[in-house]
């Protein structure tokens, strides 16, 4: 082979080798697109799977015909009540405003919003008027009294819809509350329905009750 044969079958393989390289870096490019396409339909198949259909509810999903009242966006909403610890969160809900209000004269604001890991039962404004109003004016002018009926409100970890199906809790109080039920329909000592229950909170999980929960002792 002379020289000049040589090089023109070089000067041919590295055209052909220029023309390979782009198409080669294109494939690549596509099949990145590709995976990166798919991936994006897996996180969406994937997302799509943990929504949840009407009527069905998630491990961290808020349930109960009461949870419609909760504002869609601010403090009061639940990814605003979950930026802050638990008193400070009911205190912006106005259903609970009996409870905060309630809360503040225990002086309890501190000992509930410092704790960690706790489950609140939340009477409504509605479970409180069902106690005759000179009653509950007496407990709540009752410091001791009404530091007894709120800490049997509270128990000492956080607790998911799973955790209520037939099971009893030593409370603050350290009197036992029971509970039962299963998928969204919950009770609390016999007798307090969650109308909104697994609310997050920084330092709690919330169950917005029907009834005020008195202790057994």
């Amino acid at each position: 082979m002379n020289t000049r044969t040589f090089r023109f079958r070089r000067t041919a393989l590295a055209v052909a080798a220029a023309g390979v390289l782009p198409l080669a870096l294109s494939a690549c490019s596509g099949d990145s697109g590709n995976s990166s396409s798919k991936a994006a339909d897996t996180s969406s198949s994937t997302a799509a799977s943990k929504a949840t259909p009407s009527g069905t509810m998630t491990a961290d999903q808020p349930f109960g015909s009461a949870c419609s009242a909760v504002p869609k966006n601010g403090a009061g909403s639940f990814d605003g009540m979950a930026q802050d610890p638990v008193a400070t969160a009911a205190s912006h809900n106005p259903v609970l405003s009996t409870l905060v209000s309630a809360v503040k004269k225990a002086g309890l604001v501190d000992t509930l919003n410092n704790a960690q890991n706790i489950t609140v039962f939340a009477p409504t404004n509605d479970a409180f008027a069902k106690i005759p109003k000179a009653q509950l004016d007496k407990v709540l002018n009752d410091k001791a009294e009404l530091t007894k009926i709120l800490t049997y409100h509270v128990v000492g970890e956080r607790l998911t819809p799973k955790d209520l199906e037939h099971r009893s809790f030593t409370t603050l109080e350290k009197g036992k509350v029971t509970t039962s039920g299963s998928g969204t329909s919950y009770t609390v000592d016999d007798s307090a329905k969650v109308v909104c229950g697994n609310v997050k909170t920084a330092n709690a999980t919330v169950y917005i009750i029907d009834s005020v929960l008195m202790p057994k002792n």
